[in-house]
């Protein structure tokens, strides 16, 4: 079902990653340099907000679909990817921890359709790793747009921090997924040669 509750959550979200990189573009004279940024960080909490909405509400209304799970992801990789990309353009993250990072998620996102197409998607299902680089991540994300103190916190020494440990994690857990489906991906082979000797 492409239009229910849920999915039209993450249509939403989706829809947020213009408005997000926009608020970067507009005229000094309409929003200067601390309300982008605070700007920017309200839209990003709100779309992370509506990623732990639509999957309570697929449970809680029965309203799972094939293409919800397709999209819920997409959506959540895009939207980090769009914050990174931006991240680097105001040089407030390495682009080595953007490359990291995004290329980590088209690496997993890959693997995942592949074990899938063999039937072996749980041999790559979320593991603690993944939730831990997840959190880590969507922690500092708001806290490098936000760029400044709050609370006589320097939000973005805590947000630097957050974000190589994100990267830490992300290689951790790239590895960790790699580990888990080398054994379906050494059976594959071992087929392939058989069938064709």
């Amino acid at each position: 079902m492409l239009f229910n509750v849920p999915n039209s959550l993450t249509w939403a979200r989706i829809a947020l990653i213009p408005l997000f990189v926009g608020v970067f573009y507009l005229p000094d004279s309409w929003l200067d340099a601390e309300e982008k940024n605070f700007a920017a960080t309200i839209i990003f909490i709100i779309a992370a907000a509506t990623d732990w909405f639509d999957g309570y509400l697929a449970r809680a209304l029965n309203q799972t679909s094939a293409f919800g799970a397709f999209l819920d992801p997409v959506a959540d990789k895009l939207m980090v990817a769009a914050a990174l990309i931006l991240l680097v353009q105001l040089a407030r993250v390495d682009s080595i921890i953007a490359v990291v990072i995004i290329g980590r998620e088209i690496t997993i996102s890959a693997l995942r359709e592949w074990m899938a197409r063999v039937g072996q998607s749980a041999g790559v299902a979320v593991a603690f790793v993944g939730k831990l680089k997840t959190a880590a991540q969507m922690t500092a994300i708001p806290l490098l747009l936000y760029n400044a103190p709050l609370l006589s916190l320097d939000l973005r020494v805590i947000g630097n921090v957050l974000i190589y440990i994100a990267a830490a994690l992300t290689l951790w857990s790239m590895g960790y997924y790699l580990h888990r489906a080398m054994p379906q991906l050494a059976r594959y082979d071992r087929d392939i040669r058989n069938k064709s000797g």
